[in-house]
């Protein structure tokens, strides 16, 4: 994606080189003030993602069948949906924001991945009546709760409405399921959020904004979207799947996979764990002692004692919480242990408190009570 115009303002700060948003400021010169506001629903965030473009009368049908998702009653207006690609082992290659304005189907994807998912894509078409190409014209802007909606009418005043997609993370969508099943009294952490992207071209960006900002509002960067989307216990293909996850582990199932929809690249992965396996790692909050000051970086390893059980995904400092982090820990580690967190250049430790999202058991609530064939492996043993 291009350089967000939003690096060219007063007091904007970069992200460091390499970072997934690179493109975006990570401040505007409060960080914190900047998530409150934005969890108030009063300021807008710009996104560092990509755009890509299907056009053709196939696009919906076409999609469905190489995603996780149904994609075919995608209609204009309707908030979109997500979609993962997976490799034939059922791996994440790509997590999409899908959106359909009748014309086009605008999918979505982390910044700098838009090109590799031309390029899949392009592979894909055979016969079909579709055509992908990269938008480099839209730029991706996020806002929560009420500031959704004051952007989607600031864009539109404005002529530069391409399509709002809202986040529904984390309820379960049709033909979806969550890993919370054994999780005793619980409550997602997610509940209240209610998050969305609008889509506008990029030389409307600043208007847009500057419109937003006359009428009371704010501009939040990158840090204060990410701790409210760690807060809320939400994935992203940037930070939290590495190379051999699965969407179980992340509890994508979700949102973001249709269980019964038919054939696509990595169903069986899907299917087999969901009804004779486990993930064999999960997904959680940590609550980190922030009394040092010094916080870990993603990548840092969690240990229960002395044993490596788990990788620190994502990092944040919330406004209220103070220092949380994502992690993939090992399925079986136990909820009540507390664990250790690994501070960088050997600085030391800190401590660690588990807030559950994808239950220890591995079970999802659309999982069968006992494994397929149980009952004739139980005649066989008699």
């Amino acid at each position: 994606m291009r350089t967000s115009p939003l690096l060219g303002r007063p007091g904007a700060v970069a992200n460091p080189e390499g970072d997934p948003d690179a493109a975006v400021p990570a401040h505007l010169g409060d960080p914190l003030r900047e998530q409150a506001a934005l969890a108030r629903g009063q300021a807008a965030s710009p996104l560092a993602r990509d755009v890509v473009a299907v056009t053709g009368p196939d696009r919906l049908s076409w999609l469905t069948t190489l995603s996780s998702q149904s994609l075919t009653g995608l209609a204009p207006g309707d908030g979109g949906a997500e979609a993962l690609l997976l490799d034939a082992n059922g791996r994440i290659t790509h997590a999409l924001a899908a959106l359909d304005d009748g014309e086009r189907l605008l999918l979505v994807t982390e910044a700098g991945s838009g090109g590799d998912l031309v390029a899949f894509l392009e592979r894909m078409r055979f016969m079909l009546r579709v055509e992908v190409g990269l938008d480099e014209g839209l730029a991706v802007l996020g806002a929560l709760g009420p500031g959704l909606e004051a952007l989607e009418e600031a864009a539109r005043s404005a002529g530069a409405h391409a399509g709002t997609w809202r986040d529904p993370w984390p309820g379960v969508v049709a033909g979806g399921t969550s890993y919370d099943a054994g999780l005793e009294a619980f409550t997602h952490p997610g509940a209240d959020y209610r998050a969305g992207m609008v889509l506008l071209p990029v030389d409307a960006v600043d208007g847009v904004l500057d419109a937003l900002l006359a009428q009371g509002g704010s501009l939040a960067g990158s840090l204060a979207w990410e701790a409210l989307r760690v807060e809320a216990g939400r994935p992203r293909r940037a930070r939290e799947a590495d190379e051999r996850a699965i969407p179980h582990e992340l509890d994508w199932l979700r949102t973001a996979v249709h269980l019964t929809k038919g054939c696509y690249p990595g169903q069986e992965t899907i299917a087999r764990t969901l009804n004779l396996g486990r993930p064999p790692r999960r997904l959680t909050i940590l609550q980190l002692d922030g009394l040092g000051g010094e916080m870990p970086v993603p990548g840092a390893v969690v240990r229960l004692g002395e044993r490596g059980v788990g990788t620190v995904t994502s990092v944040v400092r919330h406004h209220e919480l103070g220092p949380m982090a994502l992690a993939l820990l090992r399925r079986a580690v136990p909820l009540s242990e507390q664990l250790t967190v690994e501070l960088p250049e050997g600085a030391g430790r800190v401590d660690a408190a588990q807030e559950p999202l994808v239950s220890p058991e591995g079970r999802a609530q659309a999982s069968p009570a006992q494994r397929p064939g149980a009952e004739l492996r139980t005649g066989l043993l008699r």
